[in-house]
């Protein structure tokens, strides 16, 4: 067995869970460059919110700090990986990716250029503001 399959722009298919298991599949999955970011990503966001909730749900890791609500996910693509902060219009800068929902704004990453600084401090800013129910 080679492992999840996967989807359009290499994003893994894992299956719906709740808890680090899941994620960690998830990013273990990741291909290529994506997967060195991904374990990143969960390790930065870890850090920056202690006892954050971890999901996998539409084949994307979600966060949180209470149960079924949600202030971050992210996805891969074919030449980056997507990262969405639910209630992203109300943090300060605002993540530069617009989205058709109004609250909603994205950080595309593509290989090699994460400020894990700037992204920290999003972190902490939508682990404060009200997460999403899902």
């Amino acid at each position: 067995m080679s492992g999840p399959k996967q989807l359009s722009g290499g994003n893994p298919q894992i299956a719906k869970g709740y808890g680090d298991g899941p994620v960690q599949a998830y990013i273990a999955a990741m291909p290529g460059w994506k997967r060195p970011l991904g374990k990143r990503l969960d390790a930065l966001i870890a850090a920056a919110v202690p006892g954050v909730r971890k999901a996998v749900k539409w084949n994307s890791p979600f966060y949180g700090v209470e149960e079924g609500v949600w202030f971050l996910s992210f996805h891969c693509f074919n030449t980056y990986v997507k990262v969405a902060f639910f209630k992203g219009a109300a943090m300060d800068p605002v993540p530069p990716g617009t989205s058709k929902q109004k609250d909603v704004r994205y950080l595309d990453l593509h290989e090699d250029e994460l400020d894990e600084a700037q992204f920290t401090d999003w972190v902490k800013q939508a682990s404060r503001l009200p997460g999403e129910k899902m």
